[in-house]
């Protein structure tokens, strides 16, 4: 029989503490809300060739949103490229805004994870002004997914998901092509 020696027993122990859902960095509800930030910052320092895709786009959507809320904007997409026209979404919901900055970001579990779900707020600062953007967040495939992107302007809220599932003059997914 073959024991382990005292620093592999010490060494797996750790790697167990560290990799502990309950413990490791990364795995709650804001999660997702940090790494979406992290790719806006990207798309919004890149350009040229090199772009860098919303989050909201594939790959990003896949990891980031719910399966629901991935395929409203999959058929927004289909619908603007078939149409030639803007969406139901007309700004980058994670600015709330055509244009934005990113400056001090704060994200913040606002309602604490409860049946699958979560409300996580992101606030910062927009060429000086303040934007506060919710997500309420679910689970789904072990995972925290963005379920909806709550955007407040003056006083009102515009959740996205309400916005994308408006219907649509036209497009293939209702067997009505666009005409172009």
């Amino acid at each position: 029989m073959r024991f382990m020696s005292p620093m592999r027993c010490i060494a797996v122990g750790v790697l167990a503490f560290a990799t502990s859902p309950a413990l490791s960095a990364g795995t709650g509800p804001e999660a997702p809300i940090r790494e979406a930030y992290a790719i806006t910052v990207r798309q919004l320092a890149g350009s040229g060739a090199y772009a860098v895709p919303a989050p909201w786009q594939p790959p990003n959507r896949g990891r980031l949103m719910s399966k629901s809320l991935a395929a409203l904007f999959a058929r927004d997409e289909l619908y603007q490229q078939e149409a030639g026209e803007i969406g139901h979404v007309g700004a980058d919901p994670f600015l709330s805004g055509q244009d934005g900055e990113v400056k001090n970001l704060k994200v913040t579990v606002t309602e604490p994870p409860a049946n699958g779900r979560a409300l996580v707020t992101a606030s910062f600062r927009s060429f000086k002004q303040p934007v506060s953007v919710r997500f309420r967040m679910v689970e789904e495939g072990g995972a925290w997914r963005i379920d909806d992107i709550v955007n407040r302007v003056e006083g009102k809220d515009y959740p996205v998901r309400a916005e994308l599932s408006q219907p649509y003059a036209c497009g293939s997914f209702m067997k009505k092509p666009c005409k172009r």
